[in-house]
């Protein structure tokens, strides 16, 4: 998923947008090393050495990974695991809904295959 969100900050970088994340591998530094490699330039918060059972998991009632929610400018949950097309859909609607028309494009990047995803 690392290609398809770069390339949304990207495009929305001058709109009401933001992607955060959350990870729950157990190693921190591992996560320091993979935030700089796969040039991961969003805010992401570590959920501690307890997998799904950490603090940010658990407020959220998350239980697996991955896990999406698209919030709208209220903080209301309105979409929960969209990817892909999907994703892009409902990002498009909620900042139409903010005045901020945009047609997001899904832009292949070189490293594909680096990430493995």
């Amino acid at each position: 998923m690392f290609p398809h969100e770069r390339s949304l900050v990207k495009q929305l970088s001058d709109k009401s947008f933001a992607l955060i994340g959350v990870n729950s591998d157990p190693d921190l530094e591992k996560i320091q090393e993979v935030v700089k490699e796969k040039n991961l330039t969003w805010r992401s918060f570590w959920n501690g050495p307890n997998g799904t059972g950490g603090p940010i998991s658990t407020k959220w009632g998350v239980t697996g990974w991955p896990t999406i929610y698209v919030l709208d400018s209220k903080g209301v949950i309105r979409y929960k695991n969209v990817r892909g097309d999907a994703m892009d859909r409902a990002l498009e609607t909620l900042l139409a809904e903010m005045g901020e028309k945009v047609s997001i494009v899904h832009q292949e990047e070189d490293d594909t295959e680096k990430d493995g995803e």
